[in-house]
């Protein structure tokens, strides 16, 4: 039996190799970047902990860039962050519609929470990269890191500790802790409440 080497398959095997071990590399200094855990990029990208380390001693800490921190320890895992004051949950409601957008996540007709993706990979964080430099565009007084916005996904997913509430008023979804009261009320509704103004397409409007 012959068996045929091609040269032209063994260079596109090659350049898949590089193009997927690119695309790791490329992903790690973005999170970095923004700070996350090493255990939260390893999940992402499959490289081990002492890469990571490496790519962020010649990326960053030894090229001047002492303004990144390389977080240690676990990722934060209290839900209450989130819920603990009216801006601190339009932000979070924020970044769920954001990873709804990105297709991380799908939201059913009973307001459930259900996760796209099996388990994380190198495009599931490029879309959570993409999700979080979006919502930090759009607050300027961003409140939650790039770990407690893993954090949200992560709980968010599981409609166990917070879940998609709907107001009474406006008939909006919010973030909203499972054990605690719900007044039907959305983050936004109770802002505009208590200012006595109301937002509504990026406009002030006063009631």
């Amino acid at each position: 039996m012959v068996f045929f080497y091609h040269k032209e398959q063994k260079m596109r095997l090659t350049d898949d190799r590089y193009a997927g071990e690119r695309s790791q590399f490329e992903l790690a200094l973005r999170m970095i970047r923004h700070e996350a855990r090493t255990r939260t990029i390893r999940e992402c990208t499959g490289l081990s902990d002492d890469r990571i380390r490496k790519l962020y001693s010649t990326y960053f800490r030894n090229s001047g860039q002492a303004n990144i921190k390389r977080r240690r320890g676990k990722s934060p895992r209290q839900v209450q962050r989130f819920v603990k004051s009216p801006g601190n949950q339009l932000q979070a409601t924020t970044l769920v519609a954001l990873f709804c957008a990105s297709l991380l996540v799908r939201i059913d007709r009973e307001n459930q929470v259900h996760p796209r993706w099996p388990r994380p990979d190198v495009e599931f964080g490029h879309r959570l990269c993409r999700a979080y430099e979006t919502y930090l565009l759009l607050h300027d007084d961003a409140r939650l890191n790039f770990e407690w916005a893993w954090n949200l996904l992560q709980c968010i997913s599981y409609n166990d500790e917070l879940y998609l509430a709907v107001c009474g008023e406006c008939d909006a979804r919010y973030v909203q802790d499972a054990y605690a009261l719900d007044n039907k009320t959305c983050p936004n509704c109770e802002i505009g409440t208590t200012s006595g103004t109301l937002m509504t397409h990026g406009q002030t409007v006063r009631k």
